[in-house]
């Protein structure tokens, strides 16, 4: 059964699970070197970004309920929306800091290290997460359910923790900006 599927996920995915999910950090760190030039920076965006992560959380945990009551419509109306969210918080992400200078965190002491701490694991995270989030929607949409459960079990609260410390970081290093 193991040899028409690749990473979990039907073999015809597989490949593009897997390029996918090295393309996006690789493009991202390669964005984060850019300037664009000629551009003000969009200063704007980070408490956008931070509330579209505040919404991915409430959105991932009504999600969460949802399937739990067995409203698999609404779960998979959710689970569409929170991934398109992900994708809105990349792209501006990405826009900020090809526009602007990082913000250095301007906190000391136990704070300081709290702070690396949340947003080195939210970084690291991140960037796993987005073969995990692919390989649990296509077994959704595959129905292959059983496999879709067994793997959605760690990516929802990985999923959550990153979009609540997308938030948590925010909120610490806004002082700064």
């Amino acid at each position: 059964m193991k040899s028409h599927m690749e990473n979990g996920a039907p073999k015809s995915y597989g490949k593009l699970i897997t390029v996918v999910s090295v393309l996006i950090p690789v493009v991202v760190a390669i964005l984060f070197t850019v300037r664009l030039p000629n551009v003000a920076p969009l200063d704007f965006l980070p408490p956008i970004y931070a509330g579209i992560n505040a919404l991915t959380a409430l959105i991932l945990v009504i999600a969460y309920v949802a399937i739990r009551q067995k409203n698999i419509k609404l779960h998979e109306k959710l689970m569409k929306i929170a991934i398109a969210l992900s994708l809105v918080f990349l792209v501006m992400y990405v826009a900020y800091h090809m526009t602007a200078d990082p913000t250095p965190f301007g906190g000391e002491g136990i704070v300081r290290q709290v702070y690396y701490f949340i947003l080195i694991s939210h970084i690291l995270l991140s960037v796993g997460i987005i073969p995990m989030v692919l390989i649990t929607y296509v077994r959704a949409i595959a129905k292959r359910f059983a496999d879709h459960k067994k793997i959605s079990v760690i990516t929802f609260p990985i999923w959550l923790y990153i979009a609540v410390t997308g938030v948590v970081v925010y909120l610490m290093i806004s002082p700064y900006y």
